[in-house]
């Protein structure tokens, strides 16, 4: 089923329906350009995802939502996160190795000269 959101409102609906089914309750959930990671949370329990995440399929997308928000409960990869991951996304291992090869969107927000 196609969404009538935007790829970036899209993205926070999807953490949102995933904060529910986790039990977390994240401050804010961001949307922003990054060029080096797919998310990343802090310990106020900021979600941040890369705007990019939002043209990756929906299984790699729950992946990262997933492994960010697990974090507001577990904030390291030791083996409780582990068993997180491995119960909410079956398979995430693999998914955690294409989360370091997937190419990243060519389009990168350009600077706007006077």
């Amino acid at each position: 089923m196609q969404s009538s959101l935007y790829p970036e409102q899209e993205l926070k609906r999807r953490t949102l329906a995933w904060a529910v089914r986790l039990r977390v309750n994240p401050r804010v959930i961001r949307v922003q350009a990054m060029t080096r990671k797919w998310g990343s949370c802090t310990s106020a329990g900021t979600i941040t995802l890369a705007s990019d995440l939002a043209e990756a399929s929906p299984k790699f997308q729950d992946f990262v939502i997933v492994h960010e928000l697990i974090h507001l409960r577990v904030p390291t990869h030791g083996r409780l996160f582990k068993a997180l991951m491995s119960l909410y996304v079956p398979g995430w291992r693999k998914l955690d190795i294409q989360r370091h090869t997937a190419p990243r969107s060519s389009r990168r927000r350009q600077p706007v000269r006077a």
